[in-house]
């Protein structure tokens, strides 16, 4: 297990699921150990329900998350080169992410988590795959940095 960085931007697509479920999650794991931001490609999404349903279940309180871009984040006066480590959770966000920071020296890592949008038919079906993306992303973090929920 490696070292926690000081400072980690999760990033997906509409930072509405995937990113704003790693950011509380690594909260609740680490505390105030490493700062956590999340960002999407677009903003166009508000954060979603099921999301916070099934972060509810351990603990993660995602409700007042506010969806916000790249671009926003650095209007906000956050910039970019700011943190050490960038984990893009889609191949949209990945392709950005680089192209934002090629010019910085720092990481990018791409993790494969699963997007659960539009999989499952009736409500269970559903919460099921939203659990198996946070469960995808508490292992991800628990085997790169250790610590449980």
């Amino acid at each position: 297990m490696g070292a926690l960085p000081q400072s980690i931007l999760f990033c997906c697509d509409h930072n509405a699921v995937r990113s704003p479920m790693a950011e509380g999650i690594m909260k609740k794991l680490y505390g105030f150990e490493t700062y956590v931001q999340s960002v999407g490609v677009m903003n166009d999404l508000e954060i979603d329900g099921f999301a916070i349903s099934v972060c509810e279940e351990i603990g993660v309180e995602l409700q007042r998350h506010r969806s916000r871009s790249f671009d926003e984040l650095e209007e906000n006066g956050e910039a970019l080169s700011g943190f050490d480590l960038i984990v893009a959770l889609s191949p949209a966000s990945q392709r950005r992410a680089l192209d934002l920071t090629r010019f910085y020296h720092l990481t990018v890592e791409y993790w494969p988590i699963m997007d659960p949008t539009g999989l499952g038919e009736t409500r269970e079906q559903k919460l099921n795959a939203y659990r198996q993306t946070r469960d995808q992303l508490v292992d991800q973090l628990s085997r790169k940095w250790g610590g449980h929920i």
